[in-house]
């Protein structure tokens, strides 16, 4: 009996040695770290993936300064004065003429490839006697137009830089996620030249948002964020949390010229293809061939035809040997849609078809004698 009441004692004893050995080994852990190790902690916590991005995107980004040739159309004030026909036969020179002006205009861009190929808008370059582009390291290097497109909104420079840059890369994915973070850097107002980009942040609000066409560029299918873009920062990129490009950012909506949180850019799928064209060729092959020719749907035409509404647009005529004509389409045929993607008027029509190009095949979605059919069409080629 002694021995095990000693065997016992011996095992709280190795029991309660134990619990002090690890309330000290606690403590230990959870003694006060150094002032350094702490702010090395919380400098840690500050990181996020918004973070890491902005440090992985920021050395890509560029400042274009643009000087534009404008030729606009002068009329003489002293001419108003001079009303009568008798005055104006000697004033005939003075009522009007073209006179040129250099205009500077400001934008943001992002390198693409080492050897310095940069994507901007074509709103910012697309019309430049003269390209400057400002890098964050502080040099400013003329630039080349490559080519720009005028529908989509993009053009294409390249500076010959002395050492490889660091360039960004587009998401794969077909489409943003709704919700995900949405990164827009670029220059506001010119304000920063030659420096570190501006960044803002917020969500992709939406996408395939349609805007219409604006001054012959046709804003379809973009994506919608309300990360602060305000003049400047056209031409920029729209990122995600992974430093991707998304978008390029190229319109926003405002009443004030502001932001107000409704901003706009062209996705990433649709400018990788746009961008590709520019290099190898300069341009973009649009000089397709339907042999459609079209009307719109009025409130008469929609009662005459038995029409349910007046969206989609009617074929009045079909060339002869032409593509149309091969895929079976006949006059009178209602377009609804094209490539699954409803046509609501002739702007939806131009703005689906300018996607494709001379040799791509395009199912047509129409209506015809109160039948739906669905018609493949192979784009012809139009020389000019």
């Amino acid at each position: 009996m002694e021995r095990f009441l000693v065997f016992v004692h011996l095992s709280l004893a190795i029991i309660l040695l134990g619990c002090q050995q690890n309330v000290r080994s606690q403590a230990q852990l959870v003694s006060p770290e150094s002032p350094a190790a702490a702010n090395d902690s919380i400098t840690l916590g500050r990181q996020t993936a918004i973070t890491r991005a902005v440090e992985t995107a920021t050395p890509a980004i560029v400042s274009v300064n643009v000087i534009e040739l404008q030729q606009i159309r002068y009329r003489d004030p002293i001419a108003d004065f001079f009303q009568d026909p008798f005055f104006r036969q000697f004033l005939s020179e003075r009522q009007s003429r073209i006179i040129e002006r250099r205009v500077q205009n400001l934008g943001s861009g992002f390198v693409i490839s080492p050897d310095g190929y940069i994507v901007t808008n074509q709103h910012v370059a697309g019309n430049a006697s003269k390209v400057t582009v400002s890098l964050t390291d502080g040099q400013t290097l003329d630039a080349e137009l490559i080519g720009a497109d005028k529908a989509t909104d993009l053009a294409l420079l390249k500076i010959s830089p002395d050492r490889p840059l660091d360039y960004l890369r587009f998401s794969e994915s077909p489409e943003p996620i709704v919700g995900e973070w949405a990164i827009a850097l670029g220059n506001p107002f010119g304000l920063f030249e030659a420096a570190a980009p501006s960044v803002t942040v917020g969500v992709v609000s939406a996408t395939e948002r349609d805007l219409g066409s604006k001054d012959g560029r046709i804003y379809h299918d973009m994506i919608q964020t309300d990360a602060a873009i305000n003049r400047g920062n056209s031409g920029g990129p729209l990122i995600n949390a992974l430093g991707e490009v998304i978008g390029v950012n190229a319109a926003i909506y405002s009443e004030s010229g502001g932001s107000v949180g409704l901003g706009f850019a062209v996705p990433a799928a649709r400018a990788q293809r746009i961008i590709s064209e520019l290099r190898e060729t300069g341009r973009v092959d649009r000089f397709y061939y339907t042999g459609i020719s079209f009307v719109a749907v009025t409130a008469q035409i929609a009662e005459a035809l038995d029409l349910e509404d007046t969206r989609g647009i009617l074929i009045a005529d079909v060339d002869s040997g032409s593509p149309a004509e091969e895929a079976g389409l006949l006059p009178y045929d209602l377009i609804v849609g094209l490539q699954d993607e409803p046509i609501s008027n002739h702007d939806d029509y131009v703005a689906r078809i300018f996607d494709f190009r001379p040799g791509d095949v395009i199912t047509y979605h129409v209506l015809r004698d109160s039948r739906r059919m669905q018609l493949s069409l192979q784009i012809g080629r139009r020389e000019g």
